[in-house]
């Protein structure tokens, strides 16, 4: 580049001489050429760097692509013994499978041939059977012609010897067997009638055990208290009130009432209705533990108890009604069989006892093939009258036969009601159901509690009229009174009298005694021999 201009210079000097404007033209054609010259030489110069990135970069392609062909064989290699390797366990595998199947195939087949030895020989077997079959057919077929004719000749004898025809032979056999009839005829109807009459308690008996034992019901049930327990004395005037007005005020606000005696830390409530005794005790706890006792606040906390215990009332029923799977009674009807939740009888509690009832019923008419649905209702409600006999006239049958009627029950649930204590004659089996539910629920073991000074009068009584027979040494009464064992004396009785008076003992109980169930007595007689050797 320097020398080019070095070159212009000197010839730009050599041309001095010139006229200004032809050195002009022809300075710049010689720029214009030495331009040119010079960019051609840096294209070129640029050009062949470019080759040379160019090369190198091929270069650099061509061994990348080397090494990258290197790590695919190697890959490939690697893919080729993995799957080499899984189509030699797939190979495995099946091979097993079908050693597998091979011997299972073996084994049926000679199962097969088993059976099929064993059908050709049952083949061969059923063959002969039919053989010899066929011959004694044949066999009978002669025997029984050759009975037939000597058939046909005796009756030809007898009607030559007796003279008679074969329709009088007839009508005298006839007369003759009808007499023996009559005679037999009253002998049979008492058999038969026996055995109908033993099967029947004996089923009757068993629909009874399998009714009980499939409804497995609590012993004894809760009793309503009717006392309130107070923190102390003092409590005891504060519930009386100035003058007593607190004591009024409770008694009328709740209809009961309230005896506060010497007795400490208690304070009785006394009432003929259940639900009014049950709101005044809970009213009198919540007064208790408020311990601001005076009239307004005893008349709101006896409302608020009555919201509640209504509340309470309604919702026992409808338990009742889902346990029982009885369904569509009337809301009246569900109120009064809560309130049987607060009544007992015998220590039993009235709700428990019917809802048992209700159970018992429908699974005897289960096994009876009757409507299940409709004596479990029946069972259900069949003391509906005790919720309302102290209020009304008459005893609970009635009452509750006229209530269910009221409200819409059928004819069946009705007459159940009225007559489940055999006050009057059934006339539908459902009332005759749940008579014997009822009385399978109130005598069952634990059912209904008893004093104690009861139990020991009635163990006593089944002692002394044991004891009363001759030829009795002792007796004892156990299993609370279900069985008494009798040890009578070897000396003073024999066999056939220690027979005789376990069965007078047995008639004494069903003659002095009233109880549920049944009593077993039990004799016993015997004689020890006791002898030593010195």
């Amino acid at each position: 580049m320097l020398p080019l201009l070095i070159a212009t210079n000197l010839l730009h000097r050599s041309l001095i001489g010139a006229t200004s404007d032809v050195w002009q033209l022809v300075t710049v054609v010689v720029a214009a050429l030495l331009g040119m010259g010079v960019i051609k030489l840096l294209d070129y110069l640029r050009k062949r760097d470019s080759q040379k990135e160019a090369a190198q970069i091929i270069e650099r392609a061509e061994i990348e692509a080397a090494t990258h062909r290197k790590e695919a064989a190697v890959e490939a290699r690697e893919l080729a013994v993995q799957e080499k390797d899984r189509l030699e366990r797939e190979n495995n595998d099946i091979r097993n499978q079908l050693h597998e199947r091979e011997r299972q195939l073996d084994k049926s087949e000679d199962a097969t041939k088993h059976r099929a030895d064993q059908l050709q020989k049952q083949e061969k077997m059923v063959e002969n059977n039919q053989r010899r079959l066929a011959e004694n057919m044949e066999d009978v077929n002669i025997r029984q012609k050759e009975l037939d004719d000597l058939l046909d000749l005796e009756r030809q004898t007898m009607h030559e010897l007796s003279g008679l025809s074969p329709q009088d032979a007839e009508a005298r056999l006839l007369e003759r067997l009808e007499k023996e009839l009559v005679h037999q005829q009253g002998a049979v109807i008492l058999r038969y009638e026996k055995q109908a009459l033993d099967k029947c308690k004996a089923k009757a008996k068993e629909m009874l055990i399998t009714s009980l034992q499939r409804f497995a019901a609590a012993h004894t049930a809760e009793s309503t208290t009717s006392t309130v327990d107070i923190p102390n004395d003092e409590m005891k005037g504060r519930i009386i009130g100035r003058e007593g007005r607190n004591i009024r005020a409770l008694e009328k606000a709740t209809g009961v009432d309230v005896i506060i005696d010497d007795t400490p830390g208690v304070v009785i409530v006394s009432a003929f209705d259940p639900v009014r005794r049950e709101i005044a005790r809970i009213a009198l706890d919540k007064l208790i533990a408020d311990g601001r006792i005076h009239p307004s606040r005893i008349e709101d906390l006896v409302e608020e108890t009555k919201k509640e215990i209504d509340a309470e009332i309604r919702r026992h029923g409808e338990e009742a009604m889902q346990e029982a799977q009885v369904f569509g009674l009337h809301e009246r009807v569900i109120d009064m069989l809560g309130q049987l939740k607060y009544r007992t009888s015998y220590s039993q509690n009235v709700l428990r006892h019917s809802i048992e009832v209700s159970f018992i019923t429908g699974m005897l008419a289960e096994e009876m093939g009757m409507d299940a649905e409709l004596a479990r209702r029946a069972g259900l409600l069949h003391d509906i009258g005790k919720a309302s006999s102290h209020d009304l006239e008459g005893g609970h049958p009635k009452i509750g036969a006229d209530f269910l009627k009221r409200f819409g029950e059928g004819p069946e649930v009705v007459h159940a009601a009225l007559g489940h204590h055999d006050d009057l004659r059934p006339e539908m089996p459902y009332t005759v159901l749940t008579a014997a539910g009822d009385a399978c629920s109130a005598s069952r073991p634990g059912a209904r509690r008893e004093t104690l000074d009861r139990y020991i009068k009635r163990m006593q009584e089944l002692e002394t009229i044991a004891s009363g027979f001759s030829g009795v040494r002792q007796s004892f009464a156990i299993q609370a009174g279900r069985e008494v064992r009798v040890i009578a004396s070897a000396r003073d009785t024999t066999d056939e009298s220690a027979a005789k008076i376990c069965r007078d003992i047995a008639k004494a109980f069903e003659e002095q005694l009233t109880y549920p169930g049944e009593i077993k007595v039990t004799l016993i007689r015997e004689t020890r021999m006791t002898e030593l050797a010195k």
